[in-house]
């Protein structure tokens, strides 16, 4: 086990520390300056970091940016006396995990120093898991001939077209295209064209000038601008309006393009790899996708399989999903019996993968205990489901937006959990209902909600006050940083 490292220049409160924390089984070990302690990191690395902010010969605050430096993911906690508080807010501009108001209640300040050590511990967990996973898993003959391709293409830069339905996972066909090219080490950028409004897709790929059109108070990048020297991924280009076909053609042509409202020509250095589901030679046969662009993108044709073409390889992805869920909730991972791990394999996903990974998840949420028998499995895999009327597993409802009255604000009782009624209820048939019309990200989409609801009511009671806010969930004060931005909260 790592060491709690404590630096201040005053014995007493070391002292203090080190009996306490050793009473708890945690490793300690003090140093009486900053310094000393930049020394230690060259042969061995804390767990948690515990600071004075005032002390000779260099501050708290200094030892912080040298600290984050090196180690951005160490927690530290920065101890100040009550007239430094202004000092302590700053340091959380610096990253610091928390603040220890001296005088310090010994309890309060162990509980503190162990909370910062298991939120170490889930990084180092997260991080040693995402090293272990493969970026993409298969064993069936299909996804073999997927990985011979892309090893083929590793080293070459020609236009790649990626065909495969919904939720098979083209994207991380293309990340794994750009990662193992000779562009791996620029940046990947990618764009969904049926996801954008036709009116802003051409200023989302080719930027704008400032005042090209109302509301365009400055100068924007365009994603071919923000893609230069690595990989441009066109997720759906089967939806792209037919006018702006002519401008992604002459880009791929010449390498040239103009920004709404932009006189100077650009150039960018890009590679471009295009996805969709549909059938394009149907959409040419149409006249609704230009013959001539078609042909420039389809330059090497890489088909991904749907799920039910690779039925061996659900075993293991529906592990790897749920030891997943399990890493990220902070739980003992489920296991599938026999008996519903044929129900997986045997079921045809209409959602393909995107579809196992959202029930893996929600089983790691609603599953009872810890190995998930058949009748533990969500509706849509039971005999005799019959999804709701004028819906299908293939169709989904658009995803109601994010917004902090999306969920009942009823703080759960026992009286209306028992019977059914509630807040959890309410999320529950929700979920039901996505789930039954086929929608491939429920997961993320009643996590977000409900997390937004979390938050938004914690700086509710605390008047803005993020650190009080953070406390007060349980959460640290990087957490609700990193939470209010994922979810655009307006806080």
């Amino acid at each position: 086990m790592k060491s709690i490292w404590v630096v201040d220049d005053d014995h007493s409160i070391r002292f203090v520390l080190e009996k306490a924390l050793a009473r708890e089984g945690l490793p300690v070990r003090s140093f009486s300056n900053a310094r000393d302690m930049l020394s230690a990191l060259d042969d061995d690395v804390p767990q948690v970091l515990v600071s004075d902010i005032r002390m000779p010969g260099g501050s708290g605050l200094e030892l912080l940016a040298k600290v984050k430096a090196r180690l951005p993911a160490l927690p530290v906690i920065i101890m100040t006396a009550y007239s430094d508080l202004d000092s302590a807010v700053s340091a959380f501009q610096g990253g610091a995990f928390e603040y220890l108001p001296k005088p310090f209640d010994l309890p309060r300040a162990v509980e503190l120093i162990r909370r910062a050590q298991e939120e170490s511990q889930r990084e180092a967990g997260e991080q040693e898991a995402a090293a272990q996973v493969p970026e993409m898993l298969g064993q069936a003959p299909a996804m073999q001939d997927v990985f011979r391709a892309i090893g083929r293409l590793s080293q070459s830069n020609v236009t790649v077209m990626i065909t495969g339905e919904s939720g098979s996972g083209k994207e991380l066909v293309a990340r794994a295209l750009h990662k193992h090219s000779p562009r791996g080490e620029g940046p990947f950028v990618a764009i969904n064209t049926a996801a954008i409004p036709k009116d802003l897709l051409e200023s989302e790929l080719f930027g704008h000038e400032r005042g090209a059109f109302t509301g365009a108070q400055a100068s924007r990048r365009g994603r071919f601008e923000q893609a230069d020297g690595g990989t441009l991924f066109l997720d759906e280009i089967g939806d792209m309006p037919f006018e702006l076909q002519t401008r992604l053609l002459r880009v791929l042509s010449d390498g040239q393009f103009y920004r709404v409202g932009g006189h100077s020509p650009l150039r960018s250095n890009v590679r471009v790899i295009a996805a969709t589901h549909q059938n394009l030679e149907e959409r040419v046969r149409q006249g609704v996708f230009r013959e001539d662009l078609f042909h420039r993108l389809n330059v090497i044709r890489l088909r991904l399989p749907p799920l039910r073409e690779r039925k061996e390889d659900v075993p293991a992805l529906a592990r790897h999903f749920l030891q997943r869920s399990a890493t990220e909730l902070g739980v003992e991972p489920k296991r599938l019996s026999d008996a519903a791990l044929a129900v997986l394999t045997h079921f045809e996903f209409p959602g393909n993968v995107r579809q196992l990974e959202n029930i893996c998840h929600w089983l790691s949420v609603m599953a009872p205990s810890q190995v998930i028998e058949p009748k533990d499995l969500p509706d849509e895999l039971q005999p005799g489901y019959v999804p709701a009327p004028g819906s299908s597993p293939m169709t989904s409802p658009a995803p109601a937006p994010l917004a902090a009255a999306a969920l009942p604000a009823v703080a759960p009782t026992p009286a209306n959990t028992s019977s059914g009624e509630g807040w959890l209820a309410d999320m529950a048939a929700d979920a039901r209902a996505r789930l039954a019309a086929g929608e491939t990200d429920v997961w993320d989409a009643l996590t977000k909600r409900f997390e937004a609801q979390l938050i938004l009511t914690a700086l509710d009671i605390t008047r803005g006050r993020r650190i009080e806010a953070a406390q007060k969930l349980g959460i640290g004060r990087n957490t609700i940083t990193r939470k209010i931005q994922e979810l655009g909260l307006d806080v």
